[in-house]
């Protein structure tokens, strides 16, 4: 995913108003394609994220030395409250455990008039998204599996309620758009091969005969040579 959360960690920074002499939490960082965004903008001084796996905290510190990476998780943030000018989530909503507590936590350590933000995929059908192409050959088989995919915030207006639940009341929805450039349609497809996320382990759990069948209807899907492949992201904005 890292080829299509780093143009949106731009887009979703610019829609945020991330701007100089604020301080930013990124919550559920990743390997880190947001805090980058983040700390070339404010300075690694003003940043901090927060992630609960072991191994992309390593990543992340490695990638950014100096850089202030605390163990957690969105629903309980270790911080104290009004810490943050900005509190972002970047394709991290889709996992929280429990979304309204989750964007509750940032506004908590957000200050009174600062910015709490999530982006995350927009996962309907027919969308724009990384494995919407993917979604639609496999849904000509096991549309099932593809109903299955939806997560918390990933249809039109989930993060605006998410939000509101979680007591913001100034929420502003967005889609925001980036286009990503594939050198060809096997470009596309190997990643599926890697068995990384919901998308790989479906492939690799297929017959040799079932994951051709899918590649060939996917191939039809998406056009021959070289393309740009357009990704939306649901995004929503409120200023505590």
């Amino acid at each position: 995913m890292g080829r299509f959360s780093q143009p949106l960690a731009h887009a979703f920074a610019d829609r945020a108003e991330v701007r100089a002499g604020q301080r930013a939490l990124d919550v559920g960082c990743g390997p880190g394609a947001l805090t980058g965004v983040l700390i070339e903008r404010l300075g690694i001084d003003s940043v901090e994220a927060v992630e609960p796996s072991p191994q992309f905290r390593e990543s992340v510190t490695h990638r950014f030395p100096g850089l202030v990476v605390r163990d957690g998780t969105a629903e309980h943030l270790p911080h104290p409250d009004d810490t943050f000018d900005v509190a972002l989530a970047q394709l991290v909503v889709h996992f929280m455990t429990d979304p309204v507590a989750g964007i509750a936590e940032l506004a908590r350590v957000t200050r009174p008039g600062g910015t709490v933000g999530a982006a995350v995929w927009d996962l309907t059908a027919g969308a724009h998204g990384p494995v919407s192409a993917f979604h639609a050959a496999v849904a000509e088989t096991q549309p099932e599996w593809v109903a299955s995919q939806l997560k918390p915030g990933g249809a039109q207006g989930d993060l605006g309620r998410i939000f509101r639940s979680a007591g913001l009341g100034q929420v502003r929805e967005s889609v925001l758009t980036t286009q990503v450039a594939m050198a060809s349609f096997e470009d596309w497809w190997e990643p599926f091969l890697l068995g990384a996320g919901p998308a790989g382990d479906y492939v690799l759990g297929l017959t040799e005969q079932a994951r051709d069948d899918l590649r060939e209807r996917a191939r039809r899907l998406l056009p021959e040579g070289a393309f740009d492949l357009r990704v939306d992201a649901w995004c929503a904005i409120a200023t505590v």
